[in-house]
């Protein structure tokens, strides 16, 4: 028999970690609500044709495919062109982000919907990537998007909406924002306007394999070595020379514009973390239009925790245009991973039982259920051993579980009605009743 094993790129995550990551679902989904955001939730699998085009060349290639079912190689096997034969055994793939599938949502369910819509969903996504520190094959996401207004009110309130998240997990981040006709201004600026994607591309690798090896891939890609120089020359302008640089340029200024009325409109509810203009920063992703955003986490070496962006064309693929959208995703296990580093995470005891009982006998075991029922109806989480067991070993259940309280219950107590109440971590004992046990708890 094999050993058991799980695919690269997943985990298993026990008690203790589920904890942890709900503290991050529970903090992100209330944040959401409270800026009027409403659930829905997409299925795990889509058609092809609805996730391919929509995240560029690399993401297509990250896109988990899934075989159809039945006898699909028969006719698979008369075709050599991989690109061919590839509908003939895959029409569906798990879901590679969450904004392409609401797309896919809002359209099919535009009558339904009251617009400006504001939805949140937090589900988990798949992409065929090389495993890594901090980047998983399955891994969940956190989005927020409104799609129906072209206000940049909407991206302010996003930018608001990070700041509280990250502020209330206590994660320091510096807040990154660009825009995307920043970037097709810089192509229109270089000659290349028809090259917005090979250019992006690049640069979003700009602060993984550096400048030499970003200016090897323009012109692997067939950007002019001058273009290409243009490029380097831009990445590390001020954002004051950016306005003379882009000057003319049919989409540069306007982004400019977009950027400082963002800025502008933050003036009015100062951030707690630190907003920074990058023009490097890009974002592979095709589908963007405007604003571009980026989260990372100060004091730990990790990757982006957050980003999105303005898409104002992302419908028109599934026959509704003419509907904007903007929105922002967190990644949830790079948060984890950053909530660990910086020792960030409150007691998981909290999260768990506070409370076991222990029976010496049947009759105690009988005794314990109706005081377990008022201990749970007044808001604690408590369990009862389910067995007489030795005492050592019911209290090294209750250890091994990190309970801190155990109610020990023997003929004494159930005789005179009182608990021998015991804390785990300092072990004093001491005999109360039951309001005095849920004071104590409560406490």
């Amino acid at each position: 028999m094999s050993k058991p094993s799980i695919p690269q790129g997943t985990r298993d995550f026990t008690p203790e970690v589920v904890a942890k990551r709900t503290y991050i679902f529970d903090t992100i989904r209330r944040a959401f609500a409270r800026y009027g955001f409403q659930p829905i939730e997409t299925p795990s699998l889509e058609n092809l044709s609805t996730l391919t085009g929509k995240y560029g060349e690399e993401g297509d290639q990250l896109l988990f495919r899934i075989l159809n079912s039945g006898d699909f190689l028969s006719k698979a096997t008369e075709r050599e062109d991989y690109r061919k034969m590839a509908p003939q055994i895959s029409e569906k793939g798990l879901r590679y982000d969450l904004t392409v599938p609401f797309a896919r949502y809002v359209a099919m369910h535009q009558n339904e919907i009251a617009f400006p819509f504001k939805r949140y969903q937090i589900q988990p996504v798949w992409r065929a990537d090389r495993p890594q520190k901090g980047r998983y094959r399955e891994f969940y996401q956190c989005d927020a998007d409104v799609v129906g207004s072209y206000s940049l009110v909407c991206e302010a309130e996003l930018l608001q909406l990070v700041d509280e998240v990250f502020s209330e997990l206590k994660i320091p981040v510096t807040i990154k924002l660009n825009n995307r006709k920043v970037l097709q201004g810089l192509a229109e600026k270089v000659g290349q306007a028809d090259q917005l994607t090979a250019i992006t591309t690049a640069i979003d690798k700009l602060d993984k394999i550096g400048w030499e090896k970003v200016r090897a891939e323009l012109l692997a890609r067939g950007i002019p070595e001058t273009a290409a120089e243009q490029v380097g020359e831009f990445l590390q302008m001020s954002l004051a020379d950016l306005g003379t640089f882009l000057a003319g340029t049919p989409s540069g200024p306007t982004g400019l514009a977009e950027i400082a009325q963002i800025l502008d409109l933050l003036q009015a509810t100062p951030l707690r973390n630190a907003v920074e203009v990058d023009v490097t920063l890009a974002r592979g992703l095709n589908y963007y239009t405007g604003a571009i955003i980026e989260v990372k986490a100060q004091g730990v070496a990790m990757g982006s925790i957050s980003g999105g962006g303005r898409y104002d064309d992302l419908t028109s693929g599934f026959g509704l245009p003419g509907v904007p959208g903007v929105g922002i995703s967190f990644g949830a296990d790079r948060i984890y991973d950053v909530l660990e580093a910086l020792g960030g995470f409150p007691d998981t005891r909290t999260f768990g039982t506070q409370l076991l009982f222990v029976a010496m006998d049947p009759a105690g075991l009988r005794y314990a259920l109706p005081l377990l029922r008022q201990v749970r109806q007044a808001g604690c989480n408590a369990e009862l051993y389910p067995e007489p067991a030795k005492l050592k070993k019911q209290l090294g259940y209750a250890d091994k579980k990190q309970i801190p309280w155990v109610a020990i219950i023997g003929p004494d107590e159930m005789a005179n009605g009182l608990l021998a109440l015991k804390n785990l971590a300092t072990g004093q004992q001491q005999s109360t009743d039951l309001p005095g046990l849920l004071a104590l708890l409560k406490n």
